[in-house]
């Protein structure tokens, strides 16, 4: 399995069968967390885990696993990461979507040809964001395509046209 993709973390129990909360990471939980899927986990000596149960309550999914039957033993579960082997994902039809996995690692330039550095993360708050690093250290860039007017996953770069001040020490 190459690196695993986290599409979610286990949460704190909720109610007293074994539920817990998840933190969902992925867009698609109603697949890769539905009821009778088998989920590797992490640290790997915890799962894999088989889902029971999936259901949202106030906005937040809530899972039971088999063999967790109670509070107790949910909350031992608790910060547990939910994982899949990326290369069980299949690829987008949608030419402007990307996975993490696919933008990590690639080489980003300017669109005048300068280099920048070299995707070391992607960040989901609200908006993603390119952790860009370089000889320059860190940078954020908005994953955005005013500023990403390029992405070539097989050609491994990634160009941006940054506004002036994005890229500067300050």
């Amino acid at each position: 399995m190459s690196e695993p993709l986290v599409v979610g973390r286990i949460g704190r129990p909720h109610g007293i069968r074994g539920e817990v909360t998840i933190d969902v990471r992925t867009d698609e939980p109603e697949t890769r967390l539905a009821a009778g899927t088998r989920i590797d986990t992490d640290p790997a000596a915890t799962g894999p885990l088989t889902i029971e149960r999936a259901r949202w309550h106030s906005g937040r999914l809530l899972l039971r696993f088999a063999g967790i039957a109670d509070r107790d033993a949910a909350d031992r579960l608790r910060g547990t990461w939910l994982v899949v082997d990326p290369g069980d994902i299949p690829p987008s039809a949608d030419p402007d979507e990307f996975h993490d996995q696919e933008l990590i690692g690639l080489a980003v330039v300017t669109a005048g040809g300068t280099d920048v550095g070299e995707v070391a993360d992607v960040l989901h708050h609200g908006q993603d964001l390119l952790v860009v690093r370089g000889p320059a250290g860190e940078k954020l860039v908005p994953f955005v395509a005013a500023l990403v007017p390029e992405v070539d996953v097989p050609g491994g770069r990634l160009v941006i046209d940054p506004p002036p001040g994005l890229l500067d020490e300050s």
